[in-house]
Formats: structure tokens, C-alpha cells, sequence
């Protein structure tokens, strides 16, 4: 079909795309061709496309390479992140878990289908190849079977990246990875403030489980750091036969800010999503989002470790995400609980792919990426409390 002969309607999101696409650049692609046909060696002669190598580099094709998140570099030396706009981080942890492990493979399911995806997005009119620079820096090494010598390496790990002014993108691992996430990051926010956005069925909030600190605890521990106010703590999707009463008494008492499916269908997406926005940013100066995959419907994401029916369809958690992103000063991301051992066609880690590729594409069309400069919340001198051990 040729431009002329296609049909939208006017005035429509298809329509917008369209144009939208042809003034997208074709620069990094190009970039892309040439190094492939010069590290991978020019075709055999009966290949007519003389855009192929010999040997595959690259994006294409969708199913050979090595699995770095998107194909993207993989940046071997992590002292040069900070030139980089957006870092994907790995954290195969899973000790944390009190039920079903596995979630240590969650980083390794989602490289390897994200291999499915193109930089481009035909809605948004966004091509992250074009117009941001992306690198996977790999895993952190978690130490199996000890949670806290695990969080002192992620919270060393994500510190690093986020005082090198590249954008962390975390891919989990258990959830009991976002309290040394926010650890990490409050070493270097100074005296600034960082609102919490979650999206889960549980709430995460008791002190200990199983005489730890697991899965079900991190945010009673991040609350407690003086740059994450318990008040600028959002939970999105929480209900169900999983949500533990010792961890409900904690949000009473901390007066975290917690809207059930059913709050938000009824108020309305728009609605939920401002609610969020409002009580986040509220006193702060940016706000990490927490996404675990099991917020959405378990019929669509069998691959977790506790998973919870009547969960937000995929469509509803992505417009969420569009609106929260697109309308806060977004620190960083991290996709938690996707157990590849428990999935199917790799559905739950290609929808944690999808949450993934979203965020950087509302960065861009929202203009916090690619930064011109450091946030102004992101201190270069590490915070005193932090300045020895982690605590």
C-alpha cells in the first residue's frame, strides 16, 4: 500500500502516527547496517540485500545474537555508563521469595524476549534506536541465599548508575529488591525527597516475613529512609487473598496512599492516575515507579511467583503507566516478580518488555529523556548516613 492510497480517519491516533513516523531520522539504523557489515562481513553474493552480514549483528534477525535487553551494547565497563542515557540493570535475585522462587531468571526471560521488539512504536511515534542512546550493563552479583549481602550489592549497583546521571532500569528479581533500590538511590539525593509509585496486588509492607526481610517488606524499610516519606507511597492494584493483615496495620499506621482495582475502575483511569501523581510528588523531587508484574491480571501473566486473579487488564496498567510518566519527574523503573519457570509462551516476560519499552518511550515523548543534564536531585557527593555502610 503506498502512502497516497492509505486510509485513516482524520483526526485520529493512527492518523497522528503516521505522520508522526516520517519525521523520525533513520540514523542510528543506518549506523547499525554499516557496523554490522563491517564487523560481520559483507553477505555471500546471492543475498540481494546487501544491508545482511554474514555473520548476524545487530537487531535482525529477531531470533539469533546475543539477548542483551533490546539488543542493545552491552557495556562491559561500568565506569562509562554515565555516558550513556538509560542503563539496564539485572538483578537476578530470588531469596527474598516465600512461596514460588525463580524470579532470579527474570532478567534472563526478559533479554531474550525482548529480542521480539523493535526500537520503534507506531502509537507513540518513537524510535528509542534514533532518538536515545541505550546500553545493558548486565547483572549485579546477588549472593543466593543471603538477602542482605544481596541488597548491600544492588544498592552499591544502583547507586552507581543513578550518580552517573543515566536513567536505571531495573529488571527483578523479587520484590524484596526495592528496598535496597531506593537505598541506592537515596545515597545520592542529598537532602531532596523521592515519592514511591507501586504497582502490585500486595501491599509490601510488613517489617519481616519468615524472620527476614523478604519479598513481602520492602517498603516498610524504604518509608524508613528519610528521603522516602511513607505519605509519597502509592499502591496501585492492591487486593485479593494475599495481602497480608500484619502488612495492612504498617499502611494505617504510615498512612500510605492505596487504591484497589476496583477504586480505580470506578473513579475512572484518568482520575487514579492523577491521584498517584499528586500524592508522589507531593513534597519530593522525583519518583521511582515499582512495577510488579503481578498487578495485572494472572490470567495474562502466569510467570510470577504469587500470582492474584482480578488484577488491571494489560491495557488499563499501560495507560496508567503512560499517564504517570509522562506527567512526573521519573528517577527510575524497576519490573519485579517475573518467575520464567512459571510462565507460558514467554507472555509474562514479554508483557514486562512491554511495561519496560513504554516508560523509556513517555520519557522521550514527555522530554525527560535524553537529558540535557544531571536532575538537579541527583547529588554527586554520596550522603553522609551512607557514607560508610549500608544501613
Amino acid at each position: 500500500m503506498t502512502e497516497q492510497s492509505a486510509f485513516v480517519p482524520p483526526d485520529s491516533e493512527a492518523q497522528r502516527a503516521l505522520e508522526r513516523e516520517a519525521q523520525l531520522p533513520l540514523t542510528g539504523w543506518q549506523q547499525e547496517v554499516s557496523k554490522g557489515l563491517e564487523y560481520g562481513l559483507e553477505a555471500a553474493h546471492t543475498i540481494k540485500d546487501r544491508t545482511i552480514p554474514t555473520f548476524s549483528r545487530g537487531e535482525l534477525p529477531h531470533y539469533a545474537g546475543i539477548n542483551t535487553f533490546l539488543k542493545a551494547p552491552y557495556l562491559e565497563d561500568v565506569r562509562q555508563v554515565g555516558k550513556y542515557d538509560v542503563a539496564i540493570v539485572g538483578v537476578p535475585h530470588d531469596s527474598g521469595t516465600t512461596y514460588r522462587p525463580g524470579t532470579r531468571f527474570g532478567p534472563q526471560g526478559i533479554r531474550r524476549i525482548s529480542a521480539l521488539y523493535t526500537t520503534y512504536n507506531f502509537e507513540l511515534g518513537v524510535d528509542l534506536r534514533e532518538q536515545i542512546t541505550l546500553c545493558d550493563v548486565g547483572d549485579i552479583f546477588t549472593i543466593p541465599g543471603n538477602n542482605e549481602k544481596s541488597f548491600d550489592q544492588i544498592s552499591k549497583g544502583v547507586a552507581h548508575v543513578f550518580s552517573s546521571g543515566a536513567f536505571p532500569i531495573l529488571l527483578g528479581g523479587d520484590h524484596s529488591i526495592g528496598f535496597p533500590t531506593v537505598r541506592g538511590i537515596a545515597r545520592h539525593l542529598g537532602d531532596k525527597k523521592v515519592g514511591i509509585i507501586h504497582f502490585d496486588r500486595h501491599v509490601d509492607t510488613q517489617e519481616s516475613d519468615l524472620d527476614e526481610r523478604m519479598h513481602t517488606c520492602p517498603w516498610f524499610h524504604a518509608t524508613n529512609i528519610k528521603n522516602a516519606p511513607a505519605k509519597n507511597l502509592v499502591q496501585l492494584g492492591i487486593g485479593g487473598w494475599q495481602v497480608p493483615r500484619q502488612g495492612v496495620k504498617v499502611c494505617r499506621e504510615r498512612a500510605t496512599n492505596i487504591l484497589t482495582v476496583t477504586d480505580i475502575t470506578e473513579m475512572g483511569l484518568d482520575a487514579a492516575a492523577n491521584f498517584a501523581i499528586e500524592r508522589a510528588t507531593d513534597g519530593t523531587d522525583c519518583v521511582w515507579i515499582s512495577f510488579d508484574i503481578d498487578c495485572i491480571d494472572a490470567g495474562f501473566v502466569p510467570g510470577t511467583g504469587w500470582p492474584e486473579p482480578g488484577g488491571l487488564l494489560p491495557r488499563e496498567a499501560l495507560y496508567l503507566l503512560k499517564k504517570i510518566v509522562q506527567n512526573t519527574p521519573v528517577c527510575g523503573l524497576e519490573v519485579v516478580e517475573v518467575s520464567p519457570p512459571y510462565d507460558v509462551s514467554d507472555m509474562t516476560s514479554l508483557m514486562a518488555t512491554r511495561v519496560i519499552c513504554d516508560t523509556m518511550a513517555h520519557l522521550v515523548v514527555s522530554g525527560q529523556l535524553p537529558r540535557q543534564q544531571k536532575p538537579n536531585y541527583i547529588y554527586p557527593e554520596v550522603s553522609r548516613e551512607y557514607s560508610e555502610y549500608w544501613t
